[in-house]
């Protein structure tokens, strides 16, 4: 074979498995469509949260998939760069023991925050979240054990938020 023909059949190997591999990747990958009962078609494809920090002091970023999901549901993430508000959240699905210490610090500076609670949290402290809810503050739902949602049936996540709400509102009378 003459050197031109192995070079073309060469860079059409190369195309064509780099194609079959794309072909394959995207039917591996497609995402499912749950139904909830509000009639509307949600995506299960699971996405990284997190932010970009940027220099300056300037707002982080969030992604543009990030973004995109936080403005087609009216969501709050950043908030208003041009405001100087300031939205505190805490994530007590791995408490570290400085809860009471945070719950401190704002009651002295008469501050609300946010606290998003797992079922272990709300049994194994539920002193700490009568206080969060008598001085104010929001507590959130963080689930009942924490999992990954995009790999629950919707019946598990249905479970995973209900049951968290239904004992915190009999536990808290919230």
């Amino acid at each position: 074979m003459n050197k031109n023909l192995k070079l073309t059949i060469s860079i059409c190997s190369v195309i064509l498995l780099f194609s079959l591999s794309i072909l394959i990747s995207k039917s591996n990958n497609q995402e499912s469509v749950i139904q909830i009962s509000s009639n509307i078609d949600l995506s299960n494809k699971k996405i990284e949260w997190g932010i970009k920090r940027e220099k300056n002091h300037k707002q982080p970023d969030i992604g543009s998939k990030n973004k995109e999901l936080i403005e087609k549901y009216n969501g709050l993430a950043m908030g208003n760069k041009e405001s100087k508000n300031v939205y505190l959240t805490f994530d007590l699905g791995y408490e570290a023991g400085y809860t009471e210490n945070i719950l401190n610090t704002l009651k002295e500076n008469n501050v609300k925050a946010a606290f998003f609670i797992t079922a272990h949290y709300a049994n194994t402290a539920p002193d700490t979240v009568k206080r969060m809810i008598n001085e104010g503050h929001i507590v959130g739902n963080h689930t009942v054990n924490h999992k990954s949602m995009p790999g629950l049936t919707e019946e598990q996540i249905k479970s995973e938020l209900m049951n968290l709400h239904s004992a915190v509102y009999e536990k808290f009378r919230i």
